[in-house]
């Protein structure tokens, strides 16, 4: 793994839906949908990268919880992806589109319908099983 940037994704799960965002840009990835997150900073666990990416980008706090699915390589060569599952911890915060053009809460049976970045399409069998399991 030396070598390799981590970018983290969060899967933020509230009543059975999955929250995810559509990109404003850049333009090629405009209108696509993805899930919360960034890159881990120099020194920063994944855990702390995720509460970090959604105060910023969703003006949410979150509760870190399992990775899931498996190393999702990235475009360039040296980026990986992670997901890792997520709750508010203030169940009645609503997260903010800070810095994409839209906020959408999904069930399991429209996960497939959403026009997702390639990264997040492959990691949607382990979204669906989230979804699927035991209420975080």
């Amino acid at each position: 793994m030396s070598g390799l940037t981590v970018v983290v994704g969060a899967a933020i799960v509230r009543d059975g839906l999955l929250l995810a965002q559509q990109r404003a840009y850049p333009e090629a990835a405009a209108g696509r949908w993805e899930l919360p997150g960034g890159r881990v900073e120099p020194g920063e666990s994944e855990a702390a990268a995720v509460v970090r990416e959604c105060q910023e980008e969703l003006g949410v706090d979150v509760a870190v919880h399992d990775r899931i699915g498996a190393d999702v390589p990235l475009p360039g060569g040296d980026l990986v992806l992670h997901i890792h599952a997520a709750t508010l911890t203030d169940p009645g915060a609503e997260p903010v589109a800070r810095e994409h053009r839209a906020l959408r809460w999904i069930p399991a049976a429209d996960l497939n319908d959403l026009n997702w970045l390639e990264a997040d399409r492959i990691l949607l069998p382990d979204l669906h099983a989230l979804l699927a399991g035991p209420e975080h």
